[in-house]
């Protein structure tokens, strides 16, 4: 039996000895990853539509421990639905920043999504790849002019909500998706 020796990792540049880095100097390293190219936000209108979804969410919490109450005489209800209604109440404070990092840019071969504070997800959809771009209008972002826009791609990891498009921009930006996605894929 005879064992083979794998073979050499490869250093990395930068981390041999001659990097110019000595022990004990820090590197930096970004926070954020910087992708060149004019980032486009959601509405802003878009925060007051979860919090009014938010606060309808509280307000279904509170009737069902009511009901509960009612029904069952019990008390361990009311910690259920005061835990909830603080959980409700946090996500409502970081819901203005959370709906600012949401952001898409178009690129030459892709779509460029992003969201997301402490967990950014940044995802590239190749426009050759998208199958169906569809339009939700919920009836609250219907009521401020909004609506979401839906990528599908064959991978059902990619799929790619964005929320709070004024209508206007999310048609247009569906038909320019659409149309550029068909090219793509006819060029395959």
């Amino acid at each position: 039996m005879t064992h083979q020796v794998p073979p050499a990792i490869p250093e990395l540049p930068g981390s041999g000895s001659d990097s110019g880095v000595e022990q004990g100097d820090s590197l930096e390293i970004p926070r954020r990853i910087e992708v060149p190219g004019q980032w486009r936000g959601v509405s802003p209108k878009y925060i007051l539509v979860d919090l009014i979804g938010a606060a309808i969410f509280a307000l279904v919490v509170v009737a069902v421990a009511i009901l509960w109450a009612v029904l069952f005489e019990q008390a361990w209800q009311w910690w259920v639905m005061g835990a909830l209604l603080v959980a409700i109440a946090l996500g409502a404070v970081f819901t203005p920043r959370r709906i600012r990092s949401i952001g898409y840019q178009l690129r030459q071969d892709d779509l460029l999504f992003r969201r997301g504070i402490m967990w950014t997800r940044m995802v590239a959809v190749p426009y050759g790849r998208m199958q169906l771009i569809d339009i939700n209008r919920g009836p609250v972002a219907r009521a401020f002019g909004l609506a979401e826009l839906k990528f599908v791609t064959a991978s059902a990891a990619s799929a790619i909500v964005l929320p709070g498009l004024p209508e206007q921009e999310a048609e247009q930006l569906r038909d320019h998706l659409v149309a550029v996605a068909e090219s793509r894929r006819t060029g395959l």
